[in-house]
C-alpha cells in the first residue's frame, strides 16, 4: 500500500504556496477533477466518476500525456495522495492543505521513477518543478478570484 511519495525516487519535487481563500474552497477546487479544465489550462481533459476516495481512479490529460491516477489516501480538507504508472513513469503525488490564519498553505510533493526519468533526471526534475509551479499558481488564482 502506498502511503507517501517515494523519497528514494530519482526525482522528488516539493513546493508550496499560501492562498488567501477559505480552506474548503481551495480543497473543493482541487478535488473536483471534473472541473480542472475550467481553471487549470495545462490540463486538457479530466474525468472522475465520483468523489475522490481511496481506491478510486480518475483520468486526465496534460502535456500530451493521458494519465489514470489511483487515489491512495484522502483526509478530507487536509491531504490527498494519488499516483500510478504513466508512459513508463511511476508517479506518486501528495497534496496537503493547512489553515494558516485566514489563508491556506498548500504543499505539493511528487516523486517520479522509471526508465524515462533515469534517461534525463535533471530535465525531468525541471519539467516536474515547472508543472507543479504552474498548478499551484493556477489553483491560487482560481481560489482567490471572487
Amino acid at each position: 500500500m502506498i502511503t507517501a511519495v517515494d523519497h528514494t525516487a530519482p526525482v522528488v519535487v516539493r513546493l508550496d504556496t499560501e492562498i488567501d481563500a477559505p480552506l474548503q474552497k481551495v480543497w473543493d477546487l482541487h478535488t473536483d477533477v471534473n472541473s480542472w479544465t475550467a481553471w487549470q489550462p495545462d490540463i486538457t481533459a479530466a474525468s472522475a466518476d465520483g468523489p475522490l476516495v481511496a481506491g478510486s481512479v480518475f483520468r486526465w490529460s496534460t502535456s500530451g500525456l493521458d494519465i489514470a491516477s489511483t487515489v491512495y489516501a484522502v483526509e478530507p480538507s487536509s491531504r490527498i495522495l494519488w499516483g500510478g504508472p504513466a508512459h513508463g513513469i511511476t508517479g506518486v503525488h501528495q497534496w496537503s492543505f493547512t489553515r494558516h490564519g485566514s489563508r491556506v498553505r498548500v504543499l505539493t510533493e511528487e516523486s517520479w521513477a522509471g526508465e524515462p526519468i533515469l534517461a534525463d533526471v535533471d530535465g525531468m526534475r525541471r519539467a516536474l518543478e515547472g508543472s507543479l509551479t504552474r498548478w499551484l499558481d493556477h489553483l491560487k488564482k482560481a481560489a482567490e478570484s471572487t
